[in-house]
C-alpha cells in the first residue's frame, strides 16, 4: 500500500473519449491501479448538454474511488453533477470569480499560470491549488521545463500546493515531484494505452513511494 501523506500524489486528466461508456470504463480501470488525488474532467469540445452527460457518469466513478472529482468547463455543469470542485483555464479574473461564488463549498483551482508574476496573481486570490502547464499540453515525453522550474520556484516559498502537468511518459511523474510540487497531473501517459491504465498507475505509484521526496511536516 502506498504511503502517499508526505510525498507528491498523482492526479489524473481524464482522456478525450466522445463515448460516454467507453470513458467511464477507461477511467474506472485506471483508478483501479493506486493512489489517485483528483481526477480533473475538461469539457474539450462537448456541448453543455453532452457534459453533463459525461459529468454524470464520470463523477460517481471518481467519488467512489476516493478522489476528487473536478471540472474544467461549464461552471453549471460542476453543480448539477454534485462535482467536488471546479478546474479554472482562465486568466485571474475569471479564477477570482469562480473562487468567490464557489469557495470553500466547493474545491477551486486554476491553471494558466505561464510565468511567475501570473502566478503570483492566482495565489493572490487564495484558490485551492496552482496548476502549472495546460491540461492538452502533454505534448513531449517529458513534463515541460518551464512548469517545473515553476513549480520549483512556487513550492519553496508559497503555502497553496501545485499541480504540475507532466509528459508522455510516465516516468516523467519523477521530474514533477522533484521540484517539490504536491502533485503531478498525467494524461496521455496513463491514457494513451487504456488497456494499460491501471499498470501505469500502479507504477507511477510505485515510482514516487520509492524515489519522491518526502515533505517536511
Amino acid at each position: 500500500m502506498s504511503n502517499t501523506d508526505n510525498r507528491c500524489r498523482l492526479v489524473l486528466i481524464a482522456p478525450d473519449i466522445a463515448d460516454v461508456e467507453s470513458r467511464v470504463q477507461i477511467l474506472g480501470d485506471a483508478l483501479r491501479g493506486g493512489d489517485v488525488a483528483s481526477v480533473i474532467v475538461p469539457q474539450y469540445g462537448l456541448d453543455e448538454h453532452a457534459f453533463q452527460k459525461h459529468a454524470e457518469a464520470l463523477v460517481p466513478i471518481i467519488q467512489k474511488a476516493g478522489a476528487a472529482a473536478l471540472l474544467a468547463g461549464d461552471t453549471r455543469v460542476a453543480g448539477r453533477a454534485k462535482a467536488d470542485g471546479l478546474h479554472v483555464t482562465g486568466n485571474a479574473a475569471e479564477l477570482a470569480e469562480a473562487v468567490e461564488k464557489f469557495s470553500p463549498k466547493l474545491i477551486v483551482g486554476g491553471g494558466n499560470a505561464t510565468d511567475r508574476h501570473h502566478a503570483l496573481e492566482m495565489g493572490e486570490i487564495r484558490p485551492d491549488y496552482v496548476f502549472f502547464g495546460k491540461l492538452d499540453g502533454d505534448i513531449k515525453p517529458e513534463a515541460h521545463p518551464k512548469n517545473v522550474a515553476l513549480a520549483e520556484w512556487w513550492a519553496s516559498m508559497i503555502e497553496i500546493p501545485c499541480i504540475v502537468m507532466g509528459g508522455t511518459d510516465p516516468q516523467s511523474a519523477l521530474a514533477a515531484a522533484e521540484s517539490g510540487a504536491e502533485f503531478v497531473a498525467l494524461r496521455l501517459a496513463v491514457f494513451a494505452q487504456p488497456d494499460q491504465a491501471a499498470v501505469i498507475v500502479g507504477q507511477v505509484n510505485a515510482l514516487l513511494d520509492e524515489k519522491a521526496p518526502r515533505f517536511e511536516e
